[in-house]
């Protein structure tokens, strides 16, 4: 079984709160290897073959990573690393009160993975805010469609 890697990105905790669910759920329910990064002091070199990523993050200002994920991001669009081979979902958080940049932290990995030649694995989860469900409910139920989705790929 592929080993699933997630990363957070963020500020208040609730994306840190969502991916622990997930992470539970992978684990006990699935019986997967799951590792746990908070993206503080990340760099490229977390990407390697073998694994999926599975990125969590929250969307900061005005449509950024968390400060916590930035240097990573800034990594990946600076180095512009070859990630052919790389496997990733993405989960983001946003509030679609603000419609110009709604789940831009999400994006903006989105966008920059798929750039370097990573594969995005399911569509990408994304939560708002306004929809008065917490996160780590609607990421457990977004957890449980994309996993059905992707698992035949993974295993």
């Amino acid at each position: 079984m592929t080993p699933i890697v997630i990363l957070v990105g963020s500020m208040t905790g609730n994306a840190e709160f969502a991916a622990e669910d997930m992470q539970q759920i992978l684990r006990d329910e699935y019986g997967r290897q799951v590792e746990f990064f908070l993206m503080d002091n990340l760099d490229a070199t977390i990407f390697m073959p073998g694994k999926v990523y599975l990125i969590c993050t929250s969307t900061y200002g005005e449509g950024e990573v968390p400060e916590n994920a930035q240097r990573l991001y800034r990594e990946l669009c600076d180095g512009r690393p070859d990630l052919s081979g790389i496997r990733y979902a993405v989960f983001g958080l946003g509030d679609s009160n603000y419609r110009e940049t709604f789940n831009f932290g999400g994006k903006r990995f989105d966008d920059i993975l798929g750039t370097l030649g990573a594969s995005r694995l399911g569509e990408r989860g994304m939560h708002d805010a306004r929809s008065c469900i917490a996160p780590e409910e609607f990421g457990r139920d977004w957890l449980y469609g994309w996993f059905a989705g992707v698992r035949e790929v993974i295993d």
